[in-house]
Parts: structure tokens; sequence; C-alpha cells
């Protein structure tokens, strides 16, 4: 026979909250994303700058000021700067993996079945 047929109202509210799933999880791989490229920017300027002599001349952008430093004043705030980072996208991905499996159980709960066009 033919499917059952869902009230017009519950199918809109069941579609409502499914895109409000896709939109967070969405926001959240782009907040990684951008969180992944400023780590691998940080971890760059470290390698760049570790070899390099301690007292030798660098520059540091502070708040959209250029400022003069030496490398030992600046890469030890990379480093903490970097472990921050590192930190705060580990949260993220946690984030989103509970986010996605919150969106599996409640297409599971609701019997939701995603079709591609």
């Amino acid at each position: 026979m033919s499917q059952q047929q869902i009230d017009p109202r519950k199918q809109q509210e069941l579609q409502l909250q499914y895109t409000n799933f896709k939109n967070t999880l969405q926001q959240l791989a782009q907040k990684i994303g951008d969180i992944e490229q400023e780590a691998e920017e940080h971890k760059l300027v470290i390698e760049t700058l570790d070899p390099l002599p301690s007292d030798r001349k660098c520059f540091r952008m502070v708040n959209g000021v250029l400022v003069e430093r030496t490398v030992q004043d600046v890469l030890p705030a990379l480093k903490t700067n970097s472990d921050g980072l590192k930190q705060v996208l580990d949260d993220m991905l946690k984030q989103y993996k509970n986010k996605q499996n919150e969106l599996d159980t409640w297409k599971k709960k609701n019997n939701i079945q995603v079709v591609q066009p």
C-alpha cells in the first residue's frame, strides 16, 4: 500500500528541526576550518622563528599594529596561542561529533530518511 500519511504541520516542524541541525553542523564545520587554518599559520611561523637567534629582530601584529620585538619575545606567545588553538579545535571537534550523534539519534527517533536530489 502507500506510505503512512504525515500531518503537514508535523512534517514542516520536522523539516525545520532537520534544517537547524544541518545549519548548526555547517557553522561548526566552518569554525573548525577557520581555526585549523589559524593553527597552521601559527605552526609555520613557529617553525620559521625556532632556528633563528633569540635576539634577532622580528615583527608581530598586535591589535592591528605592527610592533618590533625579538624572537625570544614573540616565540613563547606564539607557542601559547598555538596550544590554545589546538585546545579550542579539540573542543569544537567534540561539539561537532556530539551534534552529529544528536542528529543521528533524532533521525532514528523520528524515522527520518534523507533523500538526496
